[in-house]
């Protein structure tokens, strides 16, 4: 496990006051607090700072894991950095106990992923009829037995440390004659055969996470699915995160949002200085599970919020049911009254997958501005692409086409373009600015910033543009810089931001 580095600001370093847990590494400072590169796991304050060191503190910390001991009375100054970074007080006589059973859930880099489709395998003796939906989920529909019997399991076992807790979620939809278990073993570490531990979950334990430990040292997890009665069961996906416990989601502070059809939706506010504008995140297609965009969004100074999803295969690009649309505007609406801000204090952005929950949520929140890199817009198109120009590049596309536009046929692609346009001509942007950096070659959706500027009806509406030439992966690199300078550029000249 990668070290948990705490930045101890105080007059006598714990390393020689406390015992320490071998994970944990102290840097300790006393005088002349020197801006570094690093942003610490943990800040420690057992004393004031000054205003030459709050800017130093600030850089170098992540909102809650900021930490003063109640040894001293906190000033002003520590008293806006406290405020900043959603701080915790820490009493002076809990801090063994803290390194000892605390500590562990800070630790640096999150993980979390969803086992592939290829993964799944369907026990030999189920007899009912199976249909796999691409990469999205495989279908049953029969009797599974009168008492519970395994009907799926995951292959490739996951390693799990000692110590270490992992919370896995699942991602189904059944008929109300059939019964689920959840069913995780663990074996010995270099054993195919020696079960250490092993965990059983109802489907009312599943209706959070379910968490397991390594209690009893390292190994490999095995999980299998078991079920009784008949009907219809849809496996969609299983997930395995990286446990903080009680302390976030993937990020400390990270927020989890679930609707009745079991999908998420994951959200990390950090205040910043609390001054206009919010500026929003919405993470790109990625596998390993998580939050994107972390250090560029912290760069910016303002407050910012973390948007990430996890459905199909890398995400789900931001489209849902009702309730899931009504939830997704709820969580970033909640953000943004919190700070008291209004819509004109409001920046959505995104590259590639993100510009989709940038431009359909920004119909509803009307934003002061849009940044987008590399947009997509037609997700119809870009299924269709699948088969020409992309040939076996971006499978899920294919799932989101069946799944949002009811089909593989070419009414299915017009219905999921029009959901998007339909939306987009239909919204007011009199007050918006859209900020786009594209590809000319863009082997997804090559028309996105050219229909944008032809369904935008909005008198006033600004739109900026920046083409360069490639495919859609071509040159990350470029979008990237252009996307940060038009960050920057927005936050010092509508904002005064330096």
């Amino acid at each position: 496990m990668d070290r948990i580095r705490i930045l101890q600001i105080g007059q006598e370093s714990w390393e020689k006051r406390f015992q320490l847990p071998d994970r944990v590494k102290i840097i300790y400072a006393n005088e002349n607090i020197e801006l570094k590169k690093e942003i610490y796991e943990l800040v420690v304050l057992e004393r004031n700072i000054t205003q030459e060191e709050f800017e130093a503190v600030n850089k170098m910390s992540m909102a809650y894991c900021f930490f003063i001991v109640d040894s001293f009375v906190p000033d002003s100054i520590t008293k806006r950095l406290f405020a900043q970074k959603i701080g915790k007080v820490i009493p002076k006589d809990t801090i063994q106990s803290f390194l000892d059973n605390e500590i562990k859930k800070y630790f640096p880099k999150p993980y979390g992923e969803k086992f592939r489709p290829e993964a799944v395998g369907i026990a030999q003796g189920f007899k009912g009829s199976i249909k796999w939906y691409g990469q999205y989920s495989v279908t049953l529909n029969g009797s599974y037995g009168q008492e519970f019997n395994q009907i799926a399991f995951w292959r490739g076992n996951i390693p799990i440390e000692a110590g270490q807790a992992i919370e896995f979620w699942l991602e189904y939809k059944k008929e109300p004659e059939v019964e689920l278990m959840l069913v995780i073993k663990q074996f010995v570490s270099g054993s195919l055969a020696d079960i250490c531990d092993s965990w059983e979950f109802s489907e009312e334990d599943m209706e959070n996470p379910v968490l397991i430990e390594g209690r009893n040292g390292p190994g490999t997890i095995f999980c299998e699915l078991k079920a009784k009665g008949s009907g219809r069961l849809d496996i969609i996906g299983l997930h395995d995160r990286i446990s903080r416990w009680d302390q976030g989601c993937f990020m400390v502070g990270g927020e989890r949002y679930v609707t009745s059809d079991r999908e998420e939706i994951f959200a990390y506010f950090d205040p910043g200085d609390m001054k206009p504008p919010m500026a929003v995140y919405f993470s790109g297609y990625k596998t390993m599970e998580g939050f994107e965009g972390y250090y560029m969004m912290k760069k910016m100074g303002c407050p910012f919020l973390l948007i990430a999803e996890q459905r199909f295969q890398g995400g789900g690009f931001y489209m849902g049911n009702k309730e899931y649309e009504q939830l997704m505007i709820s969580v970033i609406q909640g953000y943004l009254d919190r700070l008291g801000f209004y819509s004109n204090q409001l920046i959505l952005s995104g590259i590639s997958m993100g510009t989709i929950g940038s431009m359909y949520y920004g119909c509803d929140l009307r934003p002061h501005a849009l940044i987008l890199g590399k947009p997509l817009a037609s997700l119809g198109n870009i299924a269709e692409n699948e088969r020409l120009k992309r040939p076996g590049g971006f499978p899920t596309s294919l799932d989101l086409l069946r799944f949002h536009g009811g089909g593989m046929e070419k009414d299915a692609i017009d219905i999921l373009n029009d959901r998007f346009w339909n939306k987009i001509r239909n919204s007011d942007f009199g007050h918006t600015k859209f900020i786009v950096s594209y590809m000319y070659e863009d082997d997804y959706d090559d028309t996105a910033y050219d229909r944008l500027l032809s369904e935008l009806n909005s008198s006033g509406v600004q739109v900026y543009g920046k083409g360069l030439h490639g495919r859609h992966n071509d040159n990350s690199a470029g979008i990237g810089a252009w996307f940060k300078s038009q960050y920057e550029r927005v936050l010092r000249e509508d904002f005064e931001r330096i």
